[in-house]
């Protein structure tokens, strides 16, 4: 069993037990932008940023974990 981890916004995640990452979206009530991490039923973690340029930093690393698992 593979338990590497990511750390974002404070969560350490266990990178095996992700199934899917949204695609970047504005969040609501002007709370920036964000994007969703999904680990199954109604499990998920919202990860907002106050930019465009960091929401998408965050996203592309995080992927990037996830495909060199």
């Amino acid at each position: 069993m593979n338990n590497k981890t990511y750390n974002l916004q404070g969560y350490t995640l266990v990178i095996d037990k992700i199934q899917f990452v949204t695609a970047l979206f504005k969040a609501a009530d002007n709370e920036g932008v964000q994007f969703n991490i999904g680990f199954g039923g109604d499990t998920r973690i919202a990860a907002k940023f106050p930019n465009r340029a960091d929401a998408t930093l965050a996203r592309e690393l995080l992927v990037k974990a996830l495909n060199q698992q």
